[in-house]
């Protein structure tokens, strides 16, 4: 009985022994951000997210993102939230200098997280072009969470301490108020 207890532990032994021999090596082949980095697509390292790239297979790179300090992970994207006041063409700017864009709104859940995260109003990527609302990204408005009052202004922005079905406003494009950036990963 004593023997076959010996054979069962050695054999549990010598399988953690490969599979520390295996992490070893699989960890051998992590890649610094260099060899995942795009040069023609080069974004500020202190803005952009760090990217972390693994080898799969001989030749292939598998990259993952994640959000830098002060900005917040939801879906496929960051988003940060501005404490400075800008007016909406000047809020677009600060975001686009980071490779982003003000927020674009393309789902439930993104109005969901976004009012719940934030506690103030917020530009987001929304601007009426004369009779249309288009986002930055050149899509057409679909789904909306006007508030219900009557839309006079050619920007819209998001009220927090609103309830989110119903929580966009309109505002003069010039007037200053805080942002949301948004980093597709």
């Amino acid at each position: 009985m004593y023997r076959y207890g010996c054979f069962a532990l050695t054999g549990v032994c010598f399988i953690l022994l490969l599979t520390v021999i295996l992490l070893s090596l699989k960890r051998e082949r992590l890649q610094p951000f260099d060899h995942c980095f795009d040069p023609g697509n080069a974004l500020s390292l202190l803005a952009h997210p760090a990217v972390f790239c693994f080898l799969v297979g001989s030749q292939a790179y598998h990259c993952y993102q994640q959000c830098a300090k002060g900005w917040l992970p939801y879906g496929k994207s960051c988003y940060f939230l501005s404490t400075l006041r800008l007016s909406w063409a000047d809020s677009q700017k600060n975001c686009s200098s980071g490779g982003g864009s003000l927020a674009v709104i393309s789902s439930r859940g993104v109005q969901h997280f976004l009012t719940r995260t934030g506690n103030l109003t917020y530009w987001i990527g929304l601007r009426k072009n004369t009779t249309e609302w288009n986002w930055v990204n050149n899509t057409q408005l679909q789904q909306n969470y006007w508030s219900g009052s009557t839309i006079r202004s050619n920007c819209a922005y998001l009220s927090s301490e609103a309830p989110e079905e119903k929580n966009w406003e309109t505002a003069s494009c010039h007037a200053l108020n805080y942002f949301i950036c948004q980093l597709e990963l």
